[in-house]
């Protein structure tokens, strides 16, 4: 009742200050939480993590580590936070956060909007916590040495995270995707993974990518990964394209999620799945809103997924919803998570 109520209200704001309602929200720590969702089927073990279910949060919902406690008792297996830069920077000019109802999606161009590790190590050091926590690493948007950037992330956040995200897929900070090519990837990837075996305690890191690769960059970018010693990939990011869209925010600048992504980025999964032959983690992200499309990531090859959009539209604990209902599914299947990951691989290729 309370959280229906609550999106009601905030679909009539302006998008990104009702974000910033919602957050304020969890941070009065007033809000009916139940805690982490799990049992013996829904357990993961994801690069060396145990997760009390395959579904997280993925960063973007929480850019600072502002609501990290709460966002732990929401019913999510693991949370991501961030991206966060070196340096504090404001983003690109608002609007930048534009609701596509008819489409059940979202186009955001907020460009790394953040505090600065500074501030936001200080937040993840003492921030509480149930489940395991990273963050998405960023590179400021007028860096001389974006690869770096990561690096410098990563060694002053990294002794109080237990996983870490290279993001070199956003659209909205000019030539980033460009570091998913074969040679930038390997140098940043080497840096990354040299900061991170200097931690007093090395993390899992993982990759995210764009779901507008071809195969053939696909390709590249798995075989980058498996030599690269890297924890595992998640597909996808925001994507380009603007294909079927209906709403009249359709051709706004920025990357696209939700729903329209669902189809795209759950094919460039499969893929990854065929190409690391099952051998590398991989999480699910784009357009999962519901316990069938939940389920569609894990049979197509994740091993964990993540929401964002879909808490647009359904509340903050539609983590908890998804996870309920995939553990009621699998006990009727007799089935664990990992006994169904990439059994459907064959019907997204």
């Amino acid at each position: 009742m309370w959280e229906r109520f609550g999106l009601s209200v905030m679909r009539r704001m302006d998008p990104e200050r009702a974000h910033a309602l919602a957050l304020a929200a969890l941070k009065t720590g007033m809000l009916p939480l139940k805690g982490p969702v799990t049992s013996p089927r829904l357990a993961v073990r994801l690069a060396g993590m145990d997760l009390p279910n395959p579904v997280g949060l993925a960063a973007g919902f929480d850019k600072n580590a502002e609501a990290i406690l709460p966002l732990s008792r929401a019913g999510f297996g693991f949370i991501e936070v961030g991206g966060v830069t070196p340096r504090a920077q404001e983003g690109n000019a608002r609007p930048r956060l534009f609701r596509l109802t008819p489409d059940a999606a979202a186009i955001n161009r907020f460009g790394f909007n953040n505090e600065g590790m500074e501030v936001i190590a200080g937040r993840l050091a003492e921030a509480p916590r149930t489940v395991p926590l990273g963050l998405n690493l960023g590179a400021n948007k007028d860096s001389p040495d974006r690869a770096d950037d990561f690096v410098r992330v990563l060694a002053r956040c990294g002794p109080h995270l237990d996983f870490a995200t290279v993001n070199v897929s956003s659209p909205n900070t000019e030539r980033l995707r460009e570091l998913q090519g074969r040679a930038a990837l390997e140098r940043l990837l080497a840096g990354v993974m040299e900061a991170n075996a200097a931690l007093p305690r090395p993390i899992a890191i993982f990759l995210k990518i764009a779901p507008d690769l071809e195969h053939e960059a696909l390709a590249e970018i798995a075989e980058v990964a498996a030599s690269s010693g890297i924890a595992g990939i998640i597909a996808t990011n925001t994507t380009l394209s603007r294909e079927g869209l209906t709403s009249h925010h359709r051709d706004e600048a920025g990357g696209l999620s939700g729903q329209p992504l669902f189809e795209k980025s759950t094919r460039v999964l499969a893929q990854l799945y065929r190409l690391t032959e099952g051998r590398m983690p991989l999480i699910g992200v784009g357009g999962v809103a519901s316990v069938d499309q939940a389920m569609a990531k894990l049979r197509a090859g994740a091993t964990a997924i993540q929401l964002y959009t879909g808490l647009v539209y359904g509340g903050i604990t539609l983590g908890a919803r998804i996870a309920e209902g995939l553990d009621a599914r699998l006990a009727g299947d007799g089935q664990s998570v990992a006994e169904v990951t990439g059994t459907g691989v064959d019907e997204w290729l």
